[in-house]
């Protein structure tokens, strides 16, 4: 068999009936870009009919993580230029092509026909979350840090993150989505968004036990029983204090929770990212499927790219990291009931998310 080529941003692979896509940008922690997306795509599709092939692994090279997201330089070179601007000029950039087709390959492998194996180990941010978070097999390990951190940087979750967070109960995916808080393994499966647990010391193992025989009998010899989980544990404050129909009622059931800590890490995100995520995760708890789900968060960080935040946030976060965006507005107060519903209004015909 022909050695894969280390220089692709996916290595695709197959061996004993296992097809491997391995995220192979390990110094930017395996970050997506629309190249990779493609990459996926091509071969999910092939091996989806193939008789050869029994299963998927996917994971992300070097010992950091899975993959911390997407391409956020070019989202904040999109960002910049597209403030301010209209629906038609966002939907023709670089980024909102780039999401069209992530979305889709988010919504594909939801629904593979095959077991799709993930194994979300280190760090599971963002687009990560994405090709991971929606598989029918998902493994944490006790080194996953998975975190959907968008209201930070002016953006609203996406990749489907709205529908996974809304069916998580007691409130804590809401809890996770305004406070951008890393799950850890055990959070993650009593989040529901991970299935299996194993120590990352024995992934090798794994790899080897699933070339060698079933996908069940690798699973039950290695998976383990997770820790406790430190954010289930807090289930009950959580779901009172977030149950709330505004961030502003949220941030003040925190402060009287005693939890003042909580609620000045939401009000240092953006207030319209924060109100505009509260508003996705309600709509979403209503929605039929994550199909559905992405055609809303498509609308959504469509208005993103043309909002000043997003921008700037990532300026702050990433570009110049000085930490000190500067949101317009500025308060939770000053972001009307208009703007949030117009992130989610419905975009022309011609400029929806179709499949």
């Amino acid at each position: 068999m022909p050695q894969p080529d280390q220089d692709q941003k996916v290595i695709a692979a197959v061996s004993d009936g296992i097809g491997s896509l391995t995220l192979n940008r390990p110094s930017s922690i395996n970050a997506l870009d629309h190249d990779m997306v493609g990459l996926m795509v091509e071969s999910l599709n092939a091996w989806a009919d193939d008789p050869q092939i029994r299963a998927v692994l996917v994971s992300g090279a070097g010992p950091r993580g899975l993959c911390a997201g997407g391409d956020i330089v070019a989202i904040h070179r999109d960002a910049a230029a597209l403030a301010g601007t209209d629906d038609a000029a966002a939907t023709a950039s670089g980024s909102a092509e780039f999401w069209r087709d992530e979305y889709r390959l988010n919504a594909d492998i939801a629904e593979y026909p095959k077991p799709y194996i993930a194994l979300m180990d280190g760090i599971v941010m963002g687009g990560g979350v994405g090709i991971s978070a929606h598989a029918n097999t998902r493994v944490v390990t006790d080194r996953t840090r998975l975190a959907m951190p968008e209201v930070g940087i002016g953006l609203v979750p996406d990749v489907g993150g709205t529908w996974l967070l809304a069916h998580v109960p007691d409130q804590l995916g809401t809890y996770v989505a305004l406070t951008s808080a890393p799950l850890d393994g055990a959070d993650a499966i009593a989040c529901g968004v991970a299935d299996h647990y194993m120590p990352a010391e024995q992934l090798d193992a794994f790899r080897a036990a699933l070339a060698a025989g079933t996908v069940e009998q690798a699973l039950a010899d290695f998976a383990v029983t997770p820790p406790t989980s430190k954010l289930a544990a807090q289930r009950e404050w959580i779901a009172a204090a977030f149950a709330a129909d505004s961030v502003r009622e949220i941030v003040a059931n925190c402060r009287a929770a005693g939890h003042d800590d909580v609620a000045d890490t939401i009000e240092s995100k953006s207030p319209t990212a924060l109100s505009v995520t509260l508003a996705a995760l309600r709509a979403a708890a209503g929605e039929s499927s994550l199909r559905e789900a992405l055609v809303r968060e498509y609308r959504t960080s469509v208005r993103c790219l043309q909002h000043p935040d997003l921008a700037e946030g990532i300026r702050a976060q990433v570009i110049d990291k000085d930490r000190t965006p500067t949101w317009q507005p500025s308060t939770l107060a000053e972001v009307g009931a208009d703007t949030v519903a117009g992130f989610a209004a419905p975009l022309a015909a011609d400029l929806e998310l179709t499949y």
